[in-house]
């Protein structure tokens, strides 16, 4: 059954118990901070400020990143769940932009972070795909995560931020901001994104998931966050014809929730 099906389906059931509405019903209610679709969202810069000074890589937003354009929400093996609010969906040439929240067991917003994609990887080989799953044991999911300075020239990343994240480095290493920090190796957390792209949900895509989260010190003693996610397309729109996999690799700064108003 695919997912327009899926949809008719079960408001054809609600007629049968007697709910009767011909226009689409709202998906992006009841959402931690209320957020929903096309929600204005006003974010002091100063954290990022403050983390780029200090050698991130994160990307400021620009003017026209302060509205939600698409709401996702990971289904992951841990407790609790992720939501992304994306201020640029990254599906044509520009990069994701994102807000994303750790909602615990209790529906309690307990992190924040504004999130930025720095590169996307397409895994061509079956030793690629492994590694990025950790299907060997190894790979996604080892204690340390090293992202190269080539590697971010060649996407097209701004030089002078990489001037300051590097310096005279090649190589920017992360640990594993998860698991026994003694163990070499942490499977990946597992699970789907789900993302609508407008209220009723008819618009938007499903993904099966790889994820583990990374994490450096930067010159001031704050976190930088890097998230790795592997995501094999599922479908679009409805559409299961459309498939594909890619790596993204997105780094993040925490954000005060008092900083962060959503209307």
């Amino acid at each position: 059954m695919g997912w327009k099906d899926a949809i008719d389906y079960l408001r054809s059931g609600a007629k049968r118990r007697g709910v009767e509405s011909d226009a689409p019903q709202p998906e992006d209610r009841g959402l931690p901070l209320a957020a929903r679709i096309g929600s204005v969202v006003n974010l002091q810069t100063s954290p990022l400020l403050r983390a780029n000074a200090n050698g991130s890589l994160v990307a400021l937003p620009e003017a026209e990143d302060g509205r939600i354009l698409a709401i996702s929400q990971f289904k992951l093996s841990m407790a609790g769940c992720l939501y992304r609010y994306y201020l640029a969906k990254g599906d044509e040439d520009d990069r994701e932009k994102f807000l994303q929240l750790y909602v615990d067991e209790h529906c309690e917003v307990k992190e924040i972070l504004y999130c930025t994609q720095l590169v996307r990887f397409i895994p061509t080989t079956a030793e690629d795909q492994d590694a990025f799953t950790g299907a060997d044991g190894c790979g996604l999911g080892d204690l340390q995560f090293s992202l190269w300075r080539s590697q971010l020239e060649e996407s097209g990343a701004d030089s002078a931020v990489l001037a300051t994240a590097f310096g005279e480095q090649e190589a920017l290493d992360f640990e594993r901001d998860v698991g026994d920090p003694n163990a070499g190796f942490v499977p990946p957390f597992t699970g789907t994104e789900t993302r609508i792209d407008e209220a009723s949900g008819m618009q938007g895509l499903k993904q099966e998931l790889y994820f583990m989260p990374y994490a450096r010190e930067l010159g001031d003693g704050s976190k930088e966050y890097l998230l790795v996610t592997t995501e094999i397309l599922q479908s679009v729109n409805g559409d299961a014809r459309k498939r594909g996999i890619h790596v993204d690799f997105v780094v993040g700064i925490p954000v005060e929730q008092e900083r962060l108003v959503i209307q």
